[in-house]
Formats: C-alpha cells, structure tokens, sequence
C-alpha cells in the first residue's frame, strides 16, 4: 500500500497548524529506525501503541487518590489519563498545535506509575537507592518494558512530553508543554469531585473567594482554566496560566493537601498499602529469580533493585495484593 494517505495528514498538518506546532514530518524520529506507516503518521503511530499496550490496560486497577474505592464513580489512573487528555486535546486544537502528539503524550504520562498512587511512588524512592520517579518510569515503560523488553519504540517528541510532564525541565514541544497544565487542572478539579462523593469535602468548603476567582462548580473551573491557559499561550512563546489563575490553583492545592490529600479517611489504609510494597520488595531483592523471566533479565543487566523496582511498580492494586496474600498470607489447607 502507498503512503498517500499519511502524507495527506501530514500536508493537511501545514494548513492547520500554527507555525509553532510540532509537524509529525518533521520529528526528531525514534532511536531505532524503522519505516513510516501507510495510513498514520508517527504521532498517531505513537498513540496507538500506547493505546494497546498492557501497562495502559493496567491503569483501569490502579489508584489515583483513594485506596481500594467500593464505588463505582471514583477515578483510578486511567479515567485520569483519559481526562488529561481531553483537556490537552481542547487547548492543542484551541491554539492550533499538535494534537496528535498532544494525546500521545497525555496517554502516556502516567504509564510508569506505581500501585496505590504517590504513596506507592514514595515508598518505591525510599526502598531503591537508584531512586524512583514515576515520569522517569513512563519512559522506562515505553523505551524498555514494554513487549518483552523490546520497547515501544516511540518518538523523542512523545517521550520528552511524558518525561517532562510533571516536574524539572520543560518538555521542548509546546504540546509537551500542555500535558503539564492539563495535568494540573485535571487532578485538582476531579480530585474534589471525588472527595465529594466519599463525604469528605462539600463544594461550600473550598473558600468562597476561590470558587468566585476559579468557579463555583467543577464544570466552571475545568472551563474557565482551559480558557485561561488558551488566551494567555496565544500571547506567550509558552503554555502557560495567567499570574492570578495559577496563583488561585495554587492557593486551591494548598487548601485540597490540608482537606483531602492529608486526610485520614482518604489516606487511612495507605500506611498499610506502604508497609505491602515493603514486604513484597524484601521479599524479591532476596529471591530474584521467583520474579517472572523478563524482571530476572533485568536484573543481569540493570541491577537487581532496579528490577524489582520494574516489577513492583507495573502492578495494578489488585495484583499487588495478590502478590502479598501469595507470599505472606498462609493458605487453609483443603482436603
């Protein structure tokens, strides 16, 4: 089959884009080469990948604020990712960059994190003394755990996005850039929906003056922040929120750490949770080779922390606690 179908979108790119955006025809390319798709460009090439990868399935199972949550309702790290997603999506087609490489980017983002949300990711940074961030891990994931070691094989403009999604250097893309914010605006927004629904937090908690500077309700700060980052980018060379709207988020953070973040209901089994991925990481930094094979590879190759470290953090909630009943948990004999 010819090429003509990707090379449509990619011409159809120079009449849509903004001279800002970054043009699929023009990527930095893959560390390993390989040929171009006849139907997708390397952006939708990317996204797809990470679409049906596993550690993108994984993410249905793993917590995002709330441990173990009985309802139906409550986000675990995919719906967040999806969310990221289509608030990355709306301000890269608003300011006409890539949006492509924008959705790319935001289903990836959190591919590396742990089990039981930051606190697996705290506990994983103390145990492992090559340390543990999970941007750093996304990449991991993308570059070398995925397919057996083989990698995902992704752009340098996706994996730079991913890498810098949350904290140091800014992603070199201006869509890198949107994944950051969108990020910000989606946690902090349905992270109170959330705290909502378990009764620890009603809306006419928030102070007043911050629901009458961001919104009075989830809808209108959601909007009024995309709208915000859209008119503040057109005039800046980067993404960015206005002074008084990312001193609001910040002031709305603060206010949400005090509310929900430190709060014992949401974080009451967390110690616990904690306290498990210690026990199942003794348990393998002394017994690497009951790993599966591609961990106990890593191992000859990256360390054996470093493997242990891959293994425990690709665990969703539910396969950690499987683990741990396995491993600690004694069995009722059956005759």
């Amino acid at each position: 089959m010819d090429n003509s179908i990707r090379l449509l979108s990619e011409k159809n790119e120079k009449y849509i884009l903004c001279d800002r955006a970054s043009f699929a025809a023009q990527s930095r390319g893959r560390v390993q080469e390989e040929a171009q798709d006849s139907v997708r460009t390397c952006f939708q090439r990317d996204r797809d990948r990470i679409i049906h990868s596993q550690s993108f399935r994984r993410l249905k199972h793993k917590t995002q604020v709330f441990l173990a949550p009985s309802g139906d309702h409550y986000r675990t790290r995919l719906t967040h990712t999806l969310e990221v997603s289509q608030i990355a999506r709306t301000i890269a087609r608003a300011l006409q960059l890539n949006e492509d490489l924008t959705e790319a980017i935001a289903l990836g983002h959190d591919l590396g994190h742990t089990p039981f949300g930051h606190a697996g990711e705290r506990a994983l940074d103390k145990l492992c003394d090559c340390g543990f961030k999970h941007y750093e891990q996304s990449v991991r994931v993308v570059d070398k755990l995925e397919k057996c070691g083989k990698g995902l094989n992704l752009t340098d403009e996706v994996r730079n996005g991913i890498l810098c999604h949350t904290k140091g250097e800014e992603a070199y893309t201006l869509e890198g850039q949107i994944i950051r914010i969108a990020d910000k605006i989606a946690y902090i927004n349905h992270d109170i929906d959330d705290a909502i629904r378990a009764d620890v937090l009603a809306e006419e908690d928030i102070p007043l003056s911050l629901r009458m500077q961001l919104g009075m309700t989830k809808s209108e700060r959601i909007n009024n922040m995309v709208l915000d980052v859209i008119n503040t980018s057109r005039e800046n060379e980067n993404i960015r929120m206005s002074d008084d709207f990312y001193t609001g988020f910040l002031d709305l953070h603060d206010f949400m750490f005090a509310a929900v973040y430190t709060n014992p209901v949401c974080k009451g089994e967390e110690r616990k949770a904690v306290d498990m991925l210690e026990k199942i990481y003794s348990y393998y930094i002394r017994h690497i080779d009951e790993m599966p094979y591609e961990y106990v590879d890593i191992a000859k190759t990256d360390g054996e922390e470093r493997a242990v470290c891959d293994y425990i953090a690709g665990m969703s909630d539910n396969y950690a606690l499987k683990v741990f009943n396995n491993l600690f948990v004694p069995m009722f004999w059956h005759e």
